[in-house]
């Protein structure tokens, strides 16, 4: 297939999909991130908009430190200190990209910049030249480009051009535009701005409306050649269009998507669980591609079906994205050796520190589980993964409930090498047991997310529980999973407080541990 038929894919898991509320990273799991999406050979990653915060700066720098295959991209405005802010991040890679930014839209020009036409052309002449100065790779976006005038946006698309832009980008920022209303702009762009030949059209949708992969799609028609995405399709409001969706829809359809990408489809599933794993954000268990049910088929006529031919009623092959159809292959008598293999055979390249730890763990279930499924292994790992070295452990947990008595829950954490404990009642055996950890770790975090679900079926599946805990501005997320609910309750909220205890770290705020004590 000829290369004008090679579709860029440019990830912006890390900028825009971490404008999701309550999705904020660190720069550990920013940098596992940043790993899978090479692993998957992602062409352009955003790595963040390096002005915003010295977090953000960090993250880019350290991104472009250690890029070995993918282009890095900073986000900036249009403006002079953006974007040398930007440089200074991403300076260390030889594959760098400024993306610079200003909004089009009359609307967005009358109430947000207070400003003209005529000096937003100004502008983008200005910033896309500084941006030359440092590379040339220069991108230029323009902000609510959907609903800005035609007429207007083609001035603009020309001007940025001029000046030095080598991508431009035409966003459907909230959302608005439908299929084919959007083909027919970017079609309208390609006729009608004198120099579009020296510049490659980029997309970047958003879900307002759930039409943010159909659009994305549609504008390849056109002769768009850069699609912008996110693992999981997460990014602010409904989220940005979906990866794994583009990327499949156009390997799985070439009769009528004549195109192709270089993402290594076999990682899909490992980014997004790892993602999840890292932001405590569960995929909807019907969500293409990545969900739960996606390759799940429970109608007689359906299974029936299946076991004649898979091609029945699946259209894509699980082992394409990663997935493994074997479910029962591990248990107790496992040795090591066994285990090591199973994690590469999912996707993982494990260490043997790691692979210990792991096995340990995974032994412990064995324990307490009849049956071990692939997914209970990716579970004990990427919860592994996702967390900071940990101040605080659960020692033990004592649960006394029931319908004819109020709860009593018993807590004992180590802290930094010191054993704690903790009696307390509460409404429930988990409000007990966040309240017995809050006077032992004290802290004015609050709840902001509590869920539970099951890792895999049976009476005896593990519980995935994910908590949310903002104090003070300071978002966190932990996730844990354990066969007992309530102890994967207490290590799910432990793991948000060690998160919060790193942040505060960075903030030079000093942890206000109470005093041991026992009821």
């Amino acid at each position: 297939m000829s290369n004008e038929n090679n579709i860029i894919i440019f990830d912006t898991t890390l900028r825009d999909g971490e404008q999701s509320p309550g999705c904020s990273m660190n720069l550990e799991e920013k940098i596992k991130i940043f790993e899978i999406l090479e692993s998957l050979r992602v062409d352009v990653i955003e790595a963040g908009f390096a002005i915003a915060s010295q977090g953000d700066f960090e993250a880019v720098k350290n991104i472009a430190k250690l890029s070995k295959y993918s282009t890095i991209c900073s986000l900036a405005r249009a403006k002079k200190e953006d974007i040398e802010r930007a440089h200074d991040a991403l300076k260390y890679s030889d594959r760098r990209r400024i993306h610079t930014f200003i909004a089009t839209s009359d609307l967005h020009i009358k109430y947000k910049l207070q400003s003209t036409r005529e000096k937003v052309l100004e502008a983008i002449e200005d910033s896309v030249r500084c941006a030359r100065n440092f590379t040339d790779d220069v991108e230029w976006s323009a902000e609510d480009g959907s609903r800005t005038d035609l007429s207007f946006l083609c001035k603009c698309i020309e001007r940025a051009i001029s000046a030095g832009a080598s991508t431009v980008n035409i966003p459907d920022t909230v959302g608005y535009s439908v299929p084919l209303e959007y083909k027919e702009l970017i079609k309208s762009i390609k006729n009608n701005v004198a120099n579009i030949d020296k510049a490659i059209i980029s997309v970047h949708c958003h879900n307002d409306l759930g039409l943010a992969v159909a659009n994305s799609i549609s504008a390849l028609e056109s002769g768009a050649r850069q699609i912008e995405c996110t693992i999981n399709g997460i990014g602010e409001r409904a989220g940005n269009a979906s990866m794994e969706e583009i990327v499949m829809a156009i390997k799985t359809r070439k009769d009528v998507l004549p195109y192709h990408t270089n993402i290594k489809t076999k990682e899909i599933i490992k980014a997004s669980r790892l993602l999840s794993a890292v932001t405590g954000f569960s995929v909807q268990p019907n969500k293409a591609i990545v969900g739960a049910n996606a390759f799940a088929h429970e109608s007689g006529i359906h299974q029936d079906g299946m076991l004649k031919h898979n091609k029945t009623y699946e259209i894509i092959s699980p082992e394409e994205i990663g997935l493994n159809k074997s479910k029962l292959v591990l248990g107790k008598h496992s040795g090591r050796h066994a285990f090591k293999e199973k994690l590469k055979e999912l996707g993982y390249e494990p260490v043997d520190s790691y692979v210990n730890e792991a096995f340990k763990k995974f032994k412990s279930l064995c324990d307490r589980k009849k049956e071990i499924y692939d997914e209970d292994i990716v579970a004990l790992v990427d919860s592994g993964m996702s967390e900071h070295d940990k101040l605080i452990k659960l020692v033990s947990l004592k649960v006394n409930c029931g319908s004819t008595r109020n709860p009593k829950i018993t807590v004992v954490l180590n802290y930094k090498g010191k054993d704690i404990e903790k009696t307390k009642s509460g409404n429930g055996p988990v409000d007990s047991i966040f309240k017995a950890i809050n006077m032992l770790i004290k802290n004015d975090a609050r709840l902001e997310l509590f869920n539970i679900s099951a890792v895999t079926k049976g009476t005896d599946a593990q519980a995935e529980v994910t908590v949310r805990l903002n104090e003070t501005g300071l978002s966190v997320n932990g996730i844990a999973s354990d066969t007992d609910t309530m102890v994967a309750s207490a290590n799910a909220y432990i793991m948000a407080l060690n998160k919060l205890l790193f942040k505060r770290k960075k903030k030079n705020i000093k942890l206000n541990l109470s005093k041991k004590k026992t009821n």
